[in-house]
């Protein structure tokens, strides 16, 4: 028996030590929001936080988190940057097929709480293992810049 803290829950599940974390997240917990996408750790459809850092749960074998605490998709927007990252994924029409959204939002707000001034090639740097099928780069860098835009106004303000 494996204990999680996922989402601000404890939870507890009995799968194998080796078990990638997507896994576990969508078979045994039912958190469908992080996504399959090429199984090894190389498109970002998977990606969660943990302890803050995204990181690609389709080669995270759960018995190597221990402690730390995991979020996926399903609580973002419980987040305050969180919030604004998918208001901005709206407001620029980023998504197309929306497969890979999951994971770049993730990444976005992981970048956002390390560094809310981002740069042009933070952006690029961060984002760069996300693939995105349907080509929506530019738009994604559009939102990020007006997130970190409207954090850099909001400190301002403060």
């Amino acid at each position: 028996m494996q204990k999680l803290s996922v989402n601000g829950k404890t939870l507890s599940v009995d799968v194998s030590p080796d078990t990638p974390l997507l896994w576990v997240l969508r078979d045994s917990l039912g958190l469908t929001g992080t996504k399959y996408g090429c199984g090894i750790g190389q498109c970002g459809a998977c990606t969660v936080h943990l302890d803050g850092i995204a990181v690609r749960s389709c080669v995270l074998p759960v018995s190597s988190i221990a402690e730390q605490v995991i979020t996926t998709i399903e609580v973002i927007a419980s987040d305050r940057i969180g919030q604004k990252v998918q208001a901005a994924w709206l407001a620029e029409e980023v998504v197309q097929c929306g497969y890979c959204q999951s994971g770049q939002i993730m990444s976005a707000v992981a970048l956002l709480h390390r560094n809310p001034s981002v740069t042009e090639s933070d952006i690029v740097s961060a984002m760069s293992g996300n693939i995105c099928r349907c080509a929506t780069y530019t738009r994604i860098r559009t939102a990020i810049k007006n997130v970190a835009l409207e954090l850099a106004q909001g400190n301002a303000n403060e």
